[in-house]
Formats: structure tokens, sequence, C-alpha cells
């Protein structure tokens, strides 16, 4: 089992910035891979960013050039650094751990960002 606690969301206006961190605990030595998903009401789960334990780095188009996903292995700890934040990027925030089969998922963090 693996239990993700996400942290850093919040209220920001267009062109601001945000940092979002995920801590990683448990079975953390089963995690290939983790990531930022997004979900804004009425759409369905997008990824936004993900890291694997390599440190490969791939990115959603609409976040490329503005967030960065980076991991502090020392902390099982990933974080998300949004900077350039649109409106559109309002949403709620999943961080996701890929373990072999499984998926596990982050409660979420509420990102709202005003025009």
């Amino acid at each position: 089992q693996v239990q993700l606690v996400e942290s850093g969301g919040g209220l920001v206006q267009a062109g601001g910035s945000l940092r979002l961190s995920c801590a990683a605990s448990g079975s953390i030595f089963s995690i290939n891979a983790m990531g930022w998903y997004r979900q804004a009401p009425g759409k369905q789960r997008d990824l936004v960013a993900v890291i694997t334990r390599s440190g490969y780095t791939d990115y959603a188009d609409s976040v490329k050039g503005r967030f960065t996903i980076t991991r502090d292995a020392a902390k099982n700890t990933v974080h998300l650094q949004m900077s350039g934040l649109k409106p559109e990027d309002t949403a709620v925030y999943l961080c996701n751990a890929a373990a072999g089969y499984t998926a596990y998922w982050g409660q979420g963090t509420q990102v709202t960002v005003s025009s």
C-alpha cells in the first residue's frame, strides 16, 4: 500500500505561481512513477505531468513550458511548480503513484486561478 498526501493548492491570480507537493509513504519501493492529474467540474481527469523512477518527465501539451515536475527522493516527495497560471488551469489536482499494475491516488487539492 502507498499513501499520498498533497499540499500547496489555493487561489491565485492569472499569471501567478503555485507549488504543489505530494508526499508518499508506505510501500514506496514499489513505485515506478509519480505524477499529477487534474479534473475540472464536469470534465475528465487528465494527466498533467509525470516523473519516473529514473527521472524521465513528461507533460501535457497545455502545460509545457509553464509547469515543472521534480522529485525529492530523500523525502519521497514530488513537487509540481506551476507558473504562468491561467484560469483554464483551475481544477482539483490529484497526485498519482504507479506501483506495478496498481494506481494510488491522493485526496486532491484545489487550484483556482482567477482572471
